[in-house]
């Protein structure tokens, strides 16, 4: 196992914490442990089973890697055991999401790489593993998804699938290319979020 395959798991973890904070911090609802754990398990796995569908890995990770499962039961326990701490946390899901999606951006690509997949598509479905989670997790808690909100998202994870990609053509070491190409994407979050950067936004004639 390289260091690529714990970059992965930490990513399952920060993501089921996001998903899981995102679900007890709701107010509208009452959110008990089961819904707090299922909002973080399908945010954890969501874009990593979608895209392993799409490229016919079959089993999915988390079916076949049991590591994957005690990462998400990783991720449940640190909110259960620290709640108001990371909740008190203004920054807490916003942390947790972008160390995820930064992640999980590269081991897609990475998996898409070494699935065959030529590199547009690799990149594509490095951020589809990435965001897919999100989605659902906001779909869940009646939020409207973060990809379709002002904030850029998905685009910061085109940039590290990207870069990712160049990288590996050029043969740079995998671990490094994985922590390099990922904090890219954390980088490019969050400075569009600290200087209220976004995409043009997209108009219909009148």
């Amino acid at each position: 196992m390289d260091l690529s395959y714990f970059f992965n798991l930490a990513g399952v973890t920060v993501f089921a914490v996001s998903g899981a904070l995102a679900a007890a911090e709701k107010k509208t609802y009452h959110a008990d442990a089961f819904s707090v754990f299922f909002t973080g398990f399908i945010t954890a796995i969501g874009g990593g089973t979608l895209r392993d569908i799409t490229l016919g890995n079959y089993p999915v990770s988390w079916v076949s890697d049991s590591n994957v499962l005690w990462a998400i039961f990783a991720g449940f326990a640190i909110t259960f055991v620290f709640p108001r701490f990371l909740i008190r946390m203004k920054t807490g899901i916003f942390f947790f999401d972008t160390v995820g999606i930064g992640i999980y951006t590269v081991i897609g690509t990475r998996i898409s790489l070494l699935s065959g997949v030529n590199p547009f598509a690799a990149a594509i479905l490095g951020m589809v593993s990435a965001v897919f989670g999100g989605v659902i997790r906001d779909t869940l808690i009646n939020e409207v998804p973060m990809i379709f909100r002002r904030e850029i998202y998905a685009t910061a994870c085109l940039a590290g699938a990207i870069l990712y990609i160049v990288l590996d053509k050029y043969e740079v070491n995998g671990s490094l290319n994985t922590a390099v190409s990922a904090l890219l994407v954390i980088l490019v979050r969050m400075v569009a979020v600290r200087f209220n950067l976004s995409l043009p936004k997209f108009r219909l004639p009148e």
